[in-house]
């Protein structure tokens, strides 16, 4: 119901770009967001947005390194991630919920894509 693309290996300082398509059957879908999920840790929140695209929120270990957008039309959201440093390194998530504004609590999200490996190189 959620596909995500764009992963793979880049070198720190690189940037990589992330989409996620959310099909006709994923009904209800407003906000939107990218987790990820390192190797022993915890899923983590990265970005978020709401229906509009006018809100978003960052964790604070990529503001100003990465920026989420959508596409409506295109039942699409993205993921720009420059600056990329090694501790990016996880298996990256894209996730849909019923909330028009955006939240970073994994639990409001119904919707979960099937992960994208992204890997910095030091």
């Amino acid at each position: 119901q959620l596909q995500a693309s764009g992963g793979g290996l880049v070198q720190a300082g690189g940037s990589l770009y992330l989409s996620c398509a959310a099909s006709e059957r994923t009904f209800g879908v407003r906000a939107m967001g990218w987790f990820r999920q390192a190797p022993g840790k915890e899923r983590e929140a990265v970005a978020t947005i709401g229906w509009s695209g006018g809100s978003t929120d960052y964790a604070d270990s990529v503001k100003g390194r990465f920026t989420i957008s959508r596409d409506n039309a295109k039942n699409t959201v993205y993921l720009q991630m420059n600056s990329l440093k090694p501790e990016d390194t996880a298996v990256h998530y894209c996730a849909g919920g019923s909330r028009l504004i955006p939240t970073m609590n994994p639990y409001e999200y119904d919707y979960w894509g099937q992960g994208t490996q992204v890997t910095v190189s030091s």
